[in-house]
Protein backbone atom coordinates (compact mmCIF):
# COMPACT_ATOMS: atom_id res chain seq x y z
CA UNK A 1 0.00 0.00 0.00
CA UNK A 2 1.53 3.33 -1.02
CA UNK A 3 1.40 5.85 1.31
CA UNK A 4 0.72 9.63 -0.06
CA UNK A 5 2.87 12.16 1.40
CA UNK A 6 0.92 15.87 1.90
CA UNK A 7 2.43 18.80 1.76
CA UNK A 8 3.14 20.96 4.60
CA UNK A 9 3.00 24.83 5.08
CA UNK A 10 6.56 26.44 5.08
CA UNK A 11 5.56 28.06 7.97
CA UNK A 12 4.66 25.27 9.82
CA UNK A 13 7.43 23.33 8.99
CA UNK A 14 9.55 25.96 10.89
CA UNK A 15 7.56 25.44 14.15
CA UNK A 16 7.84 21.28 13.63
CA UNK A 17 11.85 22.05 13.68
CA UNK A 18 13.39 20.21 16.53
CA UNK A 19 13.40 22.46 19.54
CA UNK A 20 17.84 23.67 19.28
CA UNK A 21 17.05 24.90 15.40
CA UNK A 22 13.50 26.84 16.84
CA UNK A 23 15.36 28.04 20.00
CA UNK A 24 18.56 29.47 18.23
CA UNK A 25 16.14 31.49 15.50
CA UNK A 26 14.05 32.79 18.75
CA UNK A 27 16.83 33.85 20.29
CA UNK A 28 18.29 35.61 17.20
CA UNK A 29 15.72 37.32 16.26
CA UNK A 30 15.36 38.67 20.19
CA UNK A 31 19.07 39.47 19.64
CA UNK A 32 18.27 41.67 16.14
CA UNK A 33 15.33 42.87 17.88
CA UNK A 34 17.94 44.36 20.75
CA UNK A 35 20.24 45.64 18.15
CA UNK A 36 17.81 47.75 16.01
CA UNK A 37 16.13 49.06 19.31
CA UNK A 38 19.45 50.04 20.80
CA UNK A 39 20.31 51.94 16.89
CA UNK A 40 16.98 53.34 17.64
CA UNK A 41 17.56 54.78 21.20
CA UNK A 42 20.62 56.24 19.86
CA UNK A 43 19.18 58.01 17.00
CA UNK A 44 16.42 59.59 18.84
CA UNK A 45 18.75 60.93 21.79
CA UNK A 46 21.01 62.23 18.85
CA UNK A 47 17.96 64.10 17.32
CA UNK A 48 16.95 66.05 20.44
CA UNK A 49 20.57 66.39 21.47
CA UNK A 50 21.01 68.26 17.78
CA UNK A 51 17.63 70.26 18.08
CA UNK A 52 19.00 71.60 21.48
CA UNK A 53 22.70 72.19 19.81
CA UNK A 54 20.25 74.12 16.95
CA UNK A 55 18.39 76.32 19.37
CA UNK A 56 21.64 77.22 21.31
CA UNK A 57 23.10 78.39 17.81
CA UNK A 58 19.72 80.32 16.98
CA UNK A 59 19.97 81.76 20.13
CA UNK A 60 23.53 82.76 19.36
CA UNK A 61 22.22 84.48 16.65
CA UNK A 62 20.56 87.30 18.65
CA UNK A 63 24.18 88.78 19.38
CA UNK A 64 25.59 87.91 15.95
CA UNK A 65 24.13 89.20 12.74
CA UNK A 66 27.10 86.85 10.55
CA UNK A 67 26.51 84.15 8.12
CA UNK A 68 28.21 81.93 10.50
CA UNK A 69 25.73 81.70 12.91
CA UNK A 70 23.17 80.61 10.28
CA UNK A 71 25.43 78.60 8.31
CA UNK A 72 25.92 76.92 11.65
CA UNK A 73 21.93 76.57 12.49
CA UNK A 74 21.58 75.11 8.41
CA UNK A 75 24.12 72.74 8.72
CA UNK A 76 22.69 71.20 12.67
CA UNK A 77 19.36 71.02 11.36
CA UNK A 78 20.25 69.36 8.25
CA UNK A 79 22.01 66.87 10.12
CA UNK A 80 18.86 66.47 12.09
CA UNK A 81 17.13 65.55 9.41
CA UNK A 82 19.81 63.06 8.44
CA UNK A 83 19.59 61.22 11.74
CA UNK A 84 15.61 61.17 11.16
CA UNK A 85 15.80 59.63 8.28
CA UNK A 86 17.81 56.39 9.37
CA UNK A 87 15.36 56.42 12.42
CA UNK A 88 12.98 55.92 9.54
CA UNK A 89 14.98 53.11 7.69
CA UNK A 90 15.71 51.26 11.06
CA UNK A 91 11.84 51.24 11.48
CA UNK A 92 11.05 50.13 8.04
CA UNK A 93 13.69 47.28 8.56
CA UNK A 94 12.09 46.34 11.91
CA UNK A 95 8.09 46.74 10.53
CA UNK A 96 8.81 44.58 6.92
CA UNK A 97 11.67 42.34 8.25
CA UNK A 98 13.81 43.36 5.15
CA UNK A 99 16.22 46.06 4.41
CA UNK A 100 14.80 48.67 2.38
CA UNK A 101 17.33 50.84 0.23
CA UNK A 102 14.94 54.37 -0.40
CA UNK A 103 15.02 55.50 3.05
CA UNK A 104 19.00 55.25 2.78
CA UNK A 105 18.79 56.84 -0.81
CA UNK A 106 17.33 59.30 1.09
CA UNK A 107 19.96 60.03 3.93
CA UNK A 108 22.37 60.04 1.31
CA UNK A 109 20.72 62.48 -0.71
CA UNK A 110 20.13 65.23 2.38
CA UNK A 111 23.78 64.65 3.45
CA UNK A 112 25.53 65.30 0.06
CA UNK A 113 22.54 68.91 -0.21
CA UNK A 114 24.19 69.55 3.25
CA UNK A 115 27.27 69.50 2.28
CA UNK A 116 26.83 71.38 -1.11
CA UNK A 117 25.42 74.11 1.26
CA UNK A 118 28.80 74.40 3.48
CA UNK A 119 31.10 74.04 0.53
CA UNK A 120 29.42 77.03 -1.10
CA UNK A 121 29.60 79.52 1.51
CA UNK A 122 32.98 78.05 2.07
CA UNK A 123 33.67 78.85 -1.93
CA UNK A 124 32.38 82.38 -1.47
CA UNK A 125 34.44 83.51 1.24
CA UNK A 126 37.71 82.36 -1.09
CA UNK A 127 36.71 83.67 -4.13
CA UNK A 128 39.93 84.73 -5.61
CA UNK A 129 41.89 82.17 -3.39
CA UNK A 130 42.99 80.33 -6.56
CA UNK A 131 43.15 76.57 -5.59
CA UNK A 132 41.50 76.46 -2.55
CA UNK A 133 38.20 77.97 -4.45
CA UNK A 134 38.46 75.34 -7.27
CA UNK A 135 39.10 72.73 -4.66
CA UNK A 136 35.36 73.63 -3.23
CA UNK A 137 33.72 74.17 -6.95
CA UNK A 138 34.91 70.54 -8.00
CA UNK A 139 33.53 68.44 -4.39
CA UNK A 140 30.44 70.83 -4.66
CA UNK A 141 30.24 69.33 -8.65
CA UNK A 142 30.98 65.85 -7.54
CA UNK A 143 28.29 66.11 -4.83
CA UNK A 144 25.49 67.40 -7.28
CA UNK A 145 26.54 64.46 -9.06
CA UNK A 146 26.26 62.18 -6.51
CA UNK A 147 23.45 63.90 -6.21
CA UNK A 148 21.44 63.09 -9.13
CA UNK A 149 22.41 59.49 -9.63
CA UNK A 150 21.24 58.85 -5.64
CA UNK A 151 18.06 60.94 -7.01
CA UNK A 152 18.05 58.42 -10.28
CA UNK A 153 18.27 55.35 -7.77
CA UNK A 154 15.43 56.05 -5.72
CA UNK A 155 13.28 57.03 -8.59
CA UNK A 156 14.00 53.48 -10.43
CA UNK A 157 13.59 51.39 -7.24
CA UNK A 158 10.24 53.44 -6.80
CA UNK A 159 9.17 52.37 -10.32
CA UNK A 160 10.06 48.88 -10.54
CA UNK A 161 7.93 48.64 -6.69
CA UNK A 162 4.71 49.99 -8.83
CA UNK A 163 5.47 47.62 -11.69
CA UNK A 164 3.47 44.49 -11.48
CA UNK A 165 5.79 41.14 -10.91
CA UNK A 166 7.04 40.03 -13.69
CA UNK A 167 7.13 36.29 -13.14
CA UNK A 168 3.63 35.94 -11.36
CA UNK A 169 1.54 36.73 -14.69
CA UNK A 170 -2.04 34.61 -14.20
CA UNK A 171 -2.65 31.87 -16.62
CA UNK A 172 -5.81 32.56 -19.34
Amino acid sequence: MATQRTRRDPEQQDDERPGLGRFGTRALEVGENLVYAGIALFLVVSAFLLLVVAGKTTWGMVEDFSQTPVLELLDVLLLVFIVVELLFAVRTTVERRELIAEPFLLVGIIASIKEIVVLSVEAASALGKGPAFDDRITEIAVLGVLVVLLGATAWLLRRKEREPDEGNIPPD
